[in-house]
Parts: C-alpha cells; sequence; structure tokens
C-alpha cells in the first residue's frame, strides 16, 4: 500500500485537521508516514498545502515528485488546479467547488469549473454548502475528507477513529458533526463516482 497525497487550500479551511485525520488514521494501523510542513499556516487566507505519504513501508522523502500524486484533495477550487502538475495520469482530484474569494483577479468560477472538469477522475462538490445542511460550515473539511475517502486505501472505520480520537475533549457534539460531514462526503462520491 502507498499513498501520495497533496492537500490544497487557504488558510482557515482545515488543511491541517484533515492532515491529522488521515496521519492519526494511518499511524493507528501500523502505516509508515512522511509530512511535508504545512505551509501557508500562519497568514489566514494565504495558500496552504502539504505533501502527505503513507505506505506499508518506510519512505525515504516526504516530498512528491512531479506527475506522481494519487490523490490531490482540495478545499479551495483554484487551488486544486495550482498542484495539478503533481497529479498522476492515474491519479484523483477531490475538490470544493466553493470558492474563497480573497484577490481581485480571482478566476471566472465557470473557467476555472472546465479546467477541473478536464481531469478525467474528478470528484467536484460544493462542502460548504453540504457542511451548512448539516448544521456547521465549519465541517466543509470533514466533507472533503470523506469525498476522497474512498480513494484513500485506507478502512473507512480508521477515519472516523481517528475523528473520535481527535475531537473527543471538544465533546460528543463536536465529534458527532465531523462524523456527519465526514459520512456526508463518502455519500457524494459514491453517488458521483464515474
Amino acid at each position: 500500500m502507498k499513498r501520495d497525497i497533496i492537500l490544497a487550500g487557504v488558510g482557515g479551511q482545515g488543511i491541517l485537521s484533515i492532515a491529522t485525520t488521515i496521519g492519526t488514521a494511518a499511524l493507528n494501523v501500523g502505516l509508515h508516514l512522511k509530512q511535508a510542513e504545512v505551509h501557508g499556516m500562519s497568514q489566514r487566507g494565504g495558500d496552504v498545502s502539504s505533501n502527505l505519504r503513507i505506505a506499508d513501508h518506510e519512505i525515504a522523502s516526504d516530498l512528491i515528485p512531479y506527475g506522481k500524486a494519487d490523490l490531490i484533495i482540495s478545499v479551495e477550487p483554484m487551488e486544486s488546479l495550482r498542484y495539478l502538475p503533481f497529479l498522476s495520469p492515474d491519479g484523483w482530484l477531490i475538490t470544493n467547488t466553493k470558492p474563497f474569494v480573497n484577490i481581485t483577479n480571482y478566476p471566472e468560477m465557470g473557467k476555472l469549473m472546465a479546467e477541473i472538469e478536464k481531469i478525467s477522475n474528478h470528484i467536484a462538490l460544493d462542502a460548504d454548502e453540504i457542511a451548512k445542511k448539516l448544521g456547521s460550515v465549519r465541517s466543509a473539511n470533514m466533507v472533503i475528507l470523506g469525498a476522497a475517502s474512498p480513494f484513500l486505501e485506507m478502512n473507512y472505520s480508521d477515519l472516523q477513529d481517528a475523528i473520535r480520537h481527535i475531537f473527543e475533549q471538544k465533546g460528543v457534539e463536536i465529534v458527532k458533526i465531523n462524523l456527519d460531514a465526514l459520512q456526508a462526503g463518502r455519500d457524494f462520491t459514491e453517488a458521483h463516482m464515474n
């Protein structure tokens, strides 16, 4: 088993929580993990990315070469396009369609989505809207993680256990919200896979 994952978004969207959840799930079942530093965290609204490598054997480097990522998991559509050169030919792009418009020259959404749709293996969903319907806009990142979960080559229950562990100190309701968001994202992918 080997998964090379690029996480992308902007500061404040929960990239670190996605990385922590995947990493915790991987370590809990004895997998090896390497993660490059998450960039841009200090500036809310700045671009954030992380390389996350998981395998059942030793991993030499924490950086993913161009064209070798199995997954790009993005909570912001423009940021997903920034990392497309890293995606392998049979890799999957999982992205939120809700933009975080923090620049004056943000691309037109129609053009942005046209570029995303050129990727044959993609799942694009409005995670913010799904999270809002669940009662917690802040859980959009877990919706995205749920949408990516079928491609992680990990047991879904291990991700659920990781969420329980990570959020247990915040209370039962926060754990439930995040588990519901994870499931909603997974349900979306299962209903929309090509």
